[in-house]
């Protein structure tokens, strides 16, 4: 690898500081894992999932404790209770149960994937930095205009912020291609789920430190 990657700090209006910032080699400039990448990805969504479908075997379903008809004598085949996984309103056999679909992989993978992943972003000029900003109120207009200006608007883009910026968050929920996180506590999905990595110039700084370990 080479020096550093310099990268030119927006404003929100769509134009240059004349500032830039170096991106850490340890962090934007590895070699990508894709295998840990994926793990990382199957982890996360895995741990997602709720897990609560139910169904209720024959033991569980009300009623069905009266023998329907004499064992002998109708001509019909037997019947022991009308919950039976046959009759119409009987119990499911082998339905879904709650469990939990949790999986675990180790800290260091998880660091590992989403440097990969933003070793990746970088690797494809996908990665622009922005100067810190907020807005006074919610304003879902207004983000899409600063997007617009940052020529991202057409572009699925993942939004890192220094710390939780609850504004920020409902100015960009709306907006089907964008999602708001804080720089600490981004996943390796948000990262590969996005074509634009957009990082607010202080939110660097917290990547760092988070992922420098």
């Amino acid at each position: 690898m080479g020096g550093s990657v310099k990268l030119d700090i927006y404003k929100i209006d769509g134009t240059k500081t004349g500032e830039q910032l170096d991106l850490a080699p340890a962090i934007f400039e590895i070699e990508p894992n894709d295998h840990v990448v994926w793990l990382a990805v199957t982890a996360e969504r895995a741990n997602a999932r709720q897990g609560t479908s139910s169904t209720k075997t024959r033991g569980e379903v009300r009623g069905g404790g009266k023998k329907p008809w004499p064992q002998k004598g109708r001509g019909t085949a037997r019947a022991g209770s009308t919950r039976s996984p046959v009759w119409v309103g009987g119990g499911r056999v082998f339905g879904p149960v709650p469990h939990t679909y949790k999986k675990r992989i180790p800290l260091k993978m998880r660091r590992l994937a989403r440097r990969s992943a933003l070793s990746s972003m970088a690797k494809g000029n996908k990665i622009r930095l922005v100067e810190d900003f907020s807005l006074e109120a919610p304003k879902t207009r207004q983000m899409a205009g600063i997007l617009k200006a940052l020529e991202l608007s057409t572009k699925k883009t993942l939004l890192l912020t220094p710390q939780a910026n609850r504004t920020l968050w409902l100015s960009g929920r709306n907006i089907p291609a964008m999602t708001v996180r804080e720089a600490s506590g981004f996943s390796t999905y948000d990262v590969v789920n996005a074509e634009m990595l957009l990082i607010q110039k202080s939110a660097l700084g917290k990547i760092n430190e988070v992922l420098g370990k």
